[in-house]
């Protein structure tokens, strides 16, 4: 969960720094995004466990 969670910040850093923007948009967009497939994945997991 955190490498997903860690990629999808330093990739949103990382575009808000070469596009230069003033008000850190991808990083928000790209964190929440990371967190959701983080929880996705783990809950997905969690079934294929239990069957």
């Amino acid at each position: 969960m955190a490498a997903i969670i860690l990629a999808g910040v330093f990739g949103g850093r990382e575009l808000d720094k070469w596009l230069e923007n003033g008000f850190p948009v991808f990083t928000l967009v790209l964190s929440v995004v990371s967190v959701v497939l983080a929880v996705y994945f783990a809950i997905k997991d969690l079934i294929n466990i239990n069957k």
